[in-house]
């Protein structure tokens, strides 16, 4: 089972790893964004660490609400919504349980994923954070944190070939084909950083 402590590591490492890659998601956004997702997300996830070590929720679904919110008040552009969305939702429907399973986080985090998908408007294969989102959630059904981080880096990957067809990268067209999404590679990150606190936890 999982505790608000777990969660909060999560979110921890998840800033982390966002310091680390800034630099190569901002280069992969400056073919085909504004060249600034790296240090907006970097900006994003320091805001709730330190938020989260100021206000300490004390469920699971606190934590991510908590985190969502702040994302969406601290980052601009589309991330801060996207992943504010993703994870508030994500919150919300873990609801205000003690201790979640990772079945429950699961199913959670599809309801988050959807929320993405509604609000951005698009769908796996359109070159955008789903493409690492959703095969990661699907994996994440079998209980396998490892799997949902395997699955997630394999979806970022995969991007690098499509066509954009979804936010400011979809402006170039056909020259977005051969970039890999950084909404893609940093939804990576986030799926890694679980799996790294659930092994670490075991």
């Amino acid at each position: 089972m999982l505790d608000a402590d777990f969660f909060r590591r999560w979110m921890t490492a998840t800033a982390v790893a966002v310091d680390g890659a800034a630099a190569r998601l901002t280069e992969l956004d400056s073919p085909i964004g504004d060249a600034d997702h790296g240090s907006n997300l970097q900006r994003g996830f320091t805001a709730v660490r330190t938020v989260l070590d100021k206000e300490e929720p004390d469920t699971p679904g606190g934590v991510l609400t908590l985190a969502g919110r702040q994302l969406i008040s601290t980052v601009g552009g589309a991330s801060g919504p996207l992943y504010g969305t993703l994870l508030r939702r994500t919150g919300k429907a873990l609801g205000d349980a003690a201790e979640v399973s990772g079945a429950e986080l699961a199913t959670a985090l599809r309801v988050g994923v959807d929320a993405v998908a509604a609000l951005g408007g698009a769908a796996p294969g359109d070159k955008t954070m789903l493409d690492a989102l959703v095969p990661a959630v699907d994996a994440l059904d079998g209980g396998d944190f490892a799997a949902a981080s395997s699955a997630a880096e394999h979806g970022a990957e995969a991007t690098t070939p499509l066509q954009a067809r979804k936010g400011r990268a979809s402006y170039l067209g056909e020259r977005s084909i051969g970039h890999q999404d950084p909404g893609a590679t940093s939804s990576a990150l986030l799926f890694a950083a679980l799996a790294e606190t659930a092994e670490a936890t075991s």
